[in-house]
């Protein structure tokens, strides 16, 4: 039965990490150990690991957190580099799990994950690669889903136009708390809201006049 257990990225992170800083600590061949700088060294692994442990980081958004802990800024450099090298630190795959997981399972648009991105500190680039995984069907699939999930809270068909307006506003918030585009937002709440509406009996697109 434990076979078919998923892995547990954290575990393998940590994993990783022991072998990594192994590794670094039998590569110099040379004679001249500074214990000083090892010291240091080791406690800002202690720290990275604490950090990756709890989750999965870019390299700019580590490299801040330690500093920010007052830790020797060189230090810090020099266990990134490992980091980077023993491939713990990937901004390219960092940047498409972010889009990957809060896309389908937050449900946020592209404009919301690449200013996320941005605070991560990953690069315009790799931000635009990640991104490309998601087309407009994608990005409007997501949005009828969260549209849907909102009309279905509607119990009662709306008697005016009044009340048409205010839940279509409600299901329009959904949307432009996640970014999506106002056009967009707008065509999908009203599609959804209008099925919802006639799945209760009543009579959809209402109008001004």
């Amino acid at each position: 039965m434990s076979s078919d257990r998923p892995a547990d990225p954290q575990k393998d992170t940590i994993a990783a990490l022991a072998a990594a800083l192994e590794e670094i600590s039998q590569s110099d061949g040379s004679t001249f150990f500074d214990a000083e700088w090892e010291d240091q060294k080791a406690a800002v692994w202690s720290r990275a690991l604490k950090l990756l442990d709890h989750r999965a980081r870019s390299v700019g958004e580590l490299r801040q957190r330690l500093k920010d802990l007052d830790l020797p800024t060189a230090v810090v450099n020099e266990v990134v580099e490992d980091l980077q090298r023993a491939g713990l630190l990937d901004d390219a795959h960092f940047a498409r799990e972010w889009v990957r997981q809060r896309h389908h399972h937050k449900g946020k648009s592209r404009a919301v994950l690449r200013r996320e991105l941005a605070e991560k500190l990953i690069s315009a680039e790799l931000q635009e690669e990640a991104l490309a995984m998601i087309d407009d069907a994608d990005e409007r699939a997501v949005a009828t889903t969260l549209a849907a999930k909102k009309a279905r809270s509607v119990t009662v068909a709306p008697a005016s136009y009044e009340e048409y307006q205010k839940v279509l506003r409600r299901i329009v918030g959904v949307l432009a708390r996640r970014g999506y585009p106002q056009g967009m937002s707008l065509s999908v709440a009203r599609e959804q809201l209008d099925q919802r509406i006639d799945d209760l009996g009543g009579a959809p697109g209402y109008d001004d006049d």
